[in-house]
């Protein structure tokens, strides 16, 4: 029998459900120099995406500009391969032939030459000097305020080099004596001394063997620094000496659409005839650089900016593609004749064999916009006769050294290899992290002193975290009742997980996600001094996730290798697990039992076994890498440390206790010499306090109080009242130093 609710509404249903309103999702932007703004990222093919980044052109030493677009576009890599999911190609090229190469192989090979000759000290000094006249000249007429500080430093070594060794020939000093001297001479003179040599028979160099021994010593050298700073190897590694086929046909096939034309065995490309084309446009990243002859001058190289070289073209914007070679350089056949790539069309020419007539993504360093990218985009676009050869142009900023501008050839750089003898691989990444990958990057004391605080305050918190996961429970007791502490550090996780997202949405902003990350570590350890200062344990699993999702975002910007769950690895690479999972054990026992030691030695106070206890902490385990902390009313805890981290601290500790004795000391020392000023000053009775002041009194009553100044003249009231004040403070002090001598102190 049905009820008259049931009447009332017929036959029981769902009520309609309504849908969450939900809210935006970011999306992924970068910001793209072809139009200077942020821009959604949209790969060409689903979720491949295609790059291609400029690589070194090896004739000398890594240095930290190069880091500087390395690691930078290493971190934008693995975000979009590990974070963002994308299937990403990632090619980079290696300049092995360019005019800076060649020029220093024959340097190279020339200077070497004249030292297996022996030459006697006269020979020497008399080559120096010649070498010095056309140096000295290039350094008058030089107008670049920091090329020509180059040069004086450069001169001013020689100098200092060339003025003994003159001196000690001009005396008729010994071979012994003057021998050293001369080697001295040449080591300071060897870049002028090089290029006088190659002046004179560096087109005498013609053994393409030579050219290819430099480039390949400092390819190798520039991997092992890129292993050395963690940067992924790429996918795909082109050199230019093994694509020169290929580089032919690219020029072929311009010339061929009418953009390019041969003068003299060269081929040049015809800015002018591709830009009044309708689908091209030339200098898409800087137009307002097109006619900056001196950029325009630096692209082509110095070996090809002779006026013979400038008069083969239509247009002074025009620039090469293809370069008829002369005596002293390497070459290979070509339709033009003898000759060798141009510096931009090689990236083209590569990055079109393995990528394509278009791109997602094409990277390099700022200063590389113009002339070198815009002559890549529109050699290709006129290979390609399409206008998106690249559809996001990504350029990290500038590097500076103190503020300085960093120069290879201006020989102001800091190698990699120098960097990472003061710093680790972990703590440079860490201050590329903490800046944005687009914006000048200050390289300094105080930029790595940041980011070695950041590591230490991630690395402290992961430890804690992994000591209070230690902490024995059984299988249920690692789920614990959440009160308001625990929901209210959750939120925090789950807003600065978002916060986190947002900021690698907008352009993979690594600093906010950085300090995101650290507001989560400051909420965390709130948390902690809470729950401890309640004498309540943490909440295990809920600081384990933060510690995961942590570790997590660091292993993805590449600051952390290894599998390790939670934090830094320790025991070196590879060793992490096994020695933490291995050790821990015995460390735990070894620490109870020290504690159970403590604690009897307290009761019984023998204070030889409290010692032997700090010598434990103090001294003998950090040299295992062992961190013990001890706090009051709470189980010791146990820390795994690098080694060399708990020597620094070891010593840190050690120099501020130094200091603290000597401000100590010091402290002291004032004191006491205050005390004995004021001891002598109560000495003196207040009637000859004044006698003693001829340059400012001439004239005293009978207690010695002056009436009179230097001059003669009587002393005013106000003089007067002054001096009053001060003697009688002077019979009050004085008095009591009696009262003290008659209390027989």
């Amino acid at each position: 029998m049905s009820t008259s609710g049931d009447t009332v509404k017929g036959k029981r249903v769902q009520p309609p459900w309504s849908p969450p309103i939900g809210t935006d999702v970011p999306q992924l932007r970068l910001y793209n120099s072809l139009t200077r703004a942020k821009e959604l990222f949209v790969p060409q093919k689903g979720n491949r995406v295609t790059w291609y980044c400029c690589g070194p052109t090896v004739y000398d030493a890594s240095h930290m500009g190069h880091a500087r677009s390395y690691i930078s576009f290493d971190i934008l890599r693995r975000i979009l391969r590990d974070y963002f999911k994308y299937d990403v190609l990632y090619c980079i090229n290696i300049t092995d032939i360019d005019d800076k190469i060649i020029k220093r192989a024959r340097q190279n090979y020339l200077l070497d030459q004249y030292k297996e000759k022996k030459p006697q000290t006269a020979q020497i000094l008399q080559d120096v000097l010649s070498a010095r006249e056309p140096f000295r000249a290039q350094l008058a007429s030089t107008t670049d305020v920091d090329k020509k500080r180059m040069l004086e430093r450069l001169d001013a070594a020689v100098t200092a080099a060339l003025q003994p060794l003159q001196a000690a020939m001009e005396s008729k000093a010994a071979d012994e004596v003057v021998h050293p001297l001369a080697q001295v001479l040449l080591a300071n003179s060897k870049d002028l001394l090089a290029d006088w040599l190659d002046q004179q028979f560096g087109s005498q160099v013609t053994e393409n063997s030579i050219f290819s021994i430099l480039p390949k010593y400092w390819e190798g050298e520039y991997h092992k620094d890129m292993a050395n700073l963690n940067v992924l190897p790429p996918d795909v590694l082109t050199r230019v000496s093994e694509y020169v086929p290929e580089i032919v046909e690219f020029v072929k096939k311009i010339v061929s659409n009418g953009y390019g034309y041969e003068s003299n065995g060269s081929v040049y490309f015809d800015t002018s005839k591709f830009d009044s084309s309708p689908q091209h446009s030339y200098a898409k990243l800087v137009p307002e650089a097109v006619g900056d002859q001196k950029a325009l001058q630096e692209g082509e190289g110095d070996l090809s900016i002779s006026a013979d070289r400038l008069s083969e073209k239509k247009s002074q914007n025009d620039f090469a593609l293809w370069k008829a070679s002369k005596p002293g350089e390497p070459s290979w056949d070509s339709p033009w004749g003898k000759g060798r790539p141009g510096w931009h069309i090689e990236c083209s020419a590569m990055a079109g064999s393995v990528l394509g007539e278009s791109m997602d993504i094409h990277g390099g360093g700022f200063d590389l916009r113009f002339p070198h990218h815009d002559n890549e985009l529109a050699q290709a676009e006129a290979f390609y006769e399409n206008d998106h050869w690249v559809r996001y142009f990504l350029h990290t900023g500038h590097l500076t050294i103190a503020g300085c501008k960093m120069s290879k050839s201006l020989k102001n750089f800091i190698t990699i290899k120098d960097a990472l003898a003061k710093n680790t691989a972990r703590q440079l990444r860490l201050a590329f992290l903490m800046h944005s990958w687009k914006d000048t990057l200050d390289y300094s004391s105080d930029t790595m002193e940041l980011a070695v605080q950041y590591e230490k305050f991630m690395n402290e918190f992961f430890l804690n975290v992994k000591d209070i996961l230690r902490a024995a429970t059984d299988i249920t007791g690692q789920f614990e009742k959440w009160d308001a502490p625990e929901v209210d550090l959750n939120n925090s996780y789950y807003d600065r997980k978002s916060a986190v997202h947002e900021a690698l949405c907008d352009n993979i902003d690594t600093r906010t996600a950085m300090e995101e990350m650290r507001m989560l570590v400051s909420q965390s350890n709130s948390y902690v001094a809470g729950r401890k200062s309640a004498k309540l344990m943490p909440n295990r699993m809920l600081l384990e996730s933060i510690a995961r999702y942590l570790t997590n975002m660091l292993k993805i910007f590449g600051a952390i290798e290894g599998s390790d769950p939670i934090g830094f690895p320790v025991g070196g690479q590879g060793q992490s697990i096994d020695l933490e999972s291995t050790v821990m054990p015995y460390l735990t026992v070894l620490s109870d039992f020290r504690e159970g030691v403590r604690k009897i030695a307290r009761e019984q106070k023998v204070m030889e076994l409290l010692q032997l206890c700090d010598v434990v902490r103090d001294d003998t385990l950090p040299e295992l890498g062992v961190r013990l902390e001890d706090h009051e009313g709470l189980p010791t805890v146990v820390k795994l440390v690098d080694k060399e981290t708990l020597l620094k601290e070891k010593e840190e500790k050690k120099r501020m206790e130094e200091e603290k004795k000597r401000k100590k000391e010091e402290a002291a020392r004032k004191k006491q010499e205050q005390e004995m000023a004021k001891l002598a000053k109560m000495k003196i009775p207040p009637c000859e306090m004044f006698r003693s002041e001829t340059d400012k009194y001439s004239k005293f009553d009978e207690t010695g109080f002056p009436t009179h100044d230097v001059e003669g003249k009587e002393l005013s009231k106000g003089q007067a009242k002054k001096l009053r004040k001060l003697y009688e403070a002077q019979e009050k002090l004085h008095s009591s130093y009696l009262q003290t001598n008659q209390n027989g102190n």
